[in-house]
C-alpha cells in the first residue's frame, strides 16, 4: 500500500505521519507548507531512530498545493516522480480556524472545498477509491445537550464547519454513482490536542497560533501575559466552553485503525466521530494544566467568538464498534505532553 497523506507536515498531519511510518507504510506526504515547516520530518526521523527504526526511503516530501491539478496527476501517475503508485489517501489538507473562516469564507471556500474537489476527481481519473478525510465535529453546530453522535443534526454555525459538510457531501455523492467500488471513511475530529509524548513534535504553525494549548505554553513560559477566554456566560456549568479534547496520538492511531478498515470493509460511505466521550471546560482545562504543570496561567475574560459553540462532545460508541479504537490518553497525559513540547522548544 502506498498513501498520499495531503497536509502531512502540519500538526496533525505530521503526528499520522510517524504513526504510518512506525508500521512501516509507503507513504507520501503533500504539503503547501504555508502553516508548517520541512524540517518536522527531521524530528519524525529522530523519534523512529530511538525505536530502531530507519525508514527514510519510505517516506517521500513533496512541496505543492492541492489545487494543483498538474503535480496531482504526476503524483498518481509519473513515475519519475514517484516511487509506487498511490491506492489510498488520507485528506488532511486545509485550512482550519474557525475565526478566520468568518473573516475570510471565500478563502476557506477556494482552499478547502475547491482543493478537495480537484483531489477527488484526479483520485477519479487515476482509479484511486479509498480515502480518510479529516473532518470536524464543527458540522455538528450546537444543541442543547452539546452531546453528538454521527446521527445528529448538521448544522454547522462557520464557515469552516460548512466546506468541511461540503466535502462530506462531494464524498458522499462519489459513491452513489453505478457500479461504485469507492472505500471512503469520514472522520469527525472533536478537538486534538497535547504533542509526541517524546517531546520532538507538536503544534507548532508558522502562522499566529489560536489554538488554546500552544497560547497555555507561551502564557506559562511567560511570553504572552495572559489567556484569553471567550465568553464566561455560556449555559455551562462554570460559564465557559465545553469541549471534547483528545490527544493528538490517539487521534493519529484512529486513522491507522481506519486504514485497516478500509482493507476490509463492504460499506461504501462511514461517518465516524473521534474524541474520547469526555467534556471538559476551558476553565477546567486551565486549572488543570495549572496543577499538572505546577505553573501560573493569568487570564482574561474576553468577549465570545463568532461561530463558537458553547458544548461539543462526542459519542464515540460507533469508533469503538466499527474501528476497535478508543482513546487511551487522560487529560493528564495532554497536559503533561504539551509542557514537555514546550519545555523541549522552549524556543
Amino acid at each position: 500500500m502506498t498513501i498520499l497523506l495531503t497536509g502531512g507536515a502540519g500538526y496533525i498531519g505530521s503526528h499520522i505521519s510517524l504513526s504510518l511510518l512506525e508500521r512501516e507504510s509507503n507513504l507520501i506526504v503533500l504539503d503547501s507548507f504555508i502553516n508548517s515547516k520541512l524540517d518536522i520530518f527531521d524530528r519524525v526521523y529522530c523519534i523512529l531512530k530511538e525505536k530502531g527504526l530507519f525508514l527514510k526511503n519510505n517516506i517521500q516530501v513533496i512541496k505543492g498545493d492541492i489545487r494543483d491539478k498538474n503535480l496531482l496527476r504526476k503524483i498518481f501517475f509519473d513515475q519519475k516522480l514517484v516511487k509506487k503508485p498511490v491506492d489510498t489517501v488520507i485528506h488532511c489538507a486545509g485550512l482550519k480556524s474557525v475565526r478566520e473562516s468568518v473573516i475570510n469564507p471565500k478563502r476557506y471556500w477556494d482552499i478547502n472545498f475547491e482543493g478537495s474537489k480537484i483531489l477527488f476527481s484526479v483520485m477519479t481519473e487515476f482509479d484511486c477509491k479509498k480515502i480518510v478525510f479529516s473532518s470536524s465535529a464543527s458540522v455538528y453546530g450546537s444543541s442543547c445537550e452539546g452531546i453528538f453522535s454521527e446521527e445528529s443534526e448538521i448544522n454547522p454555525s462557520n464557515p469552516y464547519g460548512e466546506t468541511k459538510f461540503a466535502i462530506e457531501n462531494l464524498l458522499f455523492d462519489i459513491t452513489k454513482k453505478k457500479n461504485n467500488d469507492w472505500k471512503i471513511l469520514n472522520l469527525r475530529y472533536f478537538n486534538p490536542v497535547g504533542a509526541h509524548s517524546s517531546g520532538l513534535i507538536g503544534d507548532d504553525p508558522v502562522i499566529k497560533n489560536r489554538n488554546i494549548f500552544p497560547i497555555l505554553n507561551e502564557v506559562a513560559s511567560r511570553k504572552k501575559q495572559e489567556l484569553f477566554i471567550f465568553g464566561k456566560s455560556w449555559n455551562t456549568f462554570d460559564g465557559t466552553c465545553i469541549r471534547d479534547y483528545i490527544h493528538v496520538e490517539d487521534l493519529a492511531e484512529a486513522h491507522v485503525k481506519g486504514l485497516d478498515y478500509l482493507s476490509k470493509t463492504k460499506r461504501n460511505f462511514t461517518t465516524i466521530n473521534v474524541g474520547t466521550g469526555l467534556g471538559t471546560s476551558v476553565l477546567e482545562l486551565v486549572n488543570s494544566f495549572k496543577e499538572i504543570n505546577k505553573c501560573q496561567i493569568p487570564i482574561k475574560y474576553v468577549d465570545k467568538r463568532e461561530g463558537d459553540v458553547g458544548i461539543l462532545i462526542a459519542k464515540v460508541d460507533l469508533a469503538s464498534k466499527v474501528l476497535g479504537w478508543t482513546a487511551k490518553r487522560s487529560l493528564k497525559d495532554i497536559c503533561k505532553d504539551n509542557w514537555r513540547w514546550q519545555k523541549r522548544n522552549s524556543k
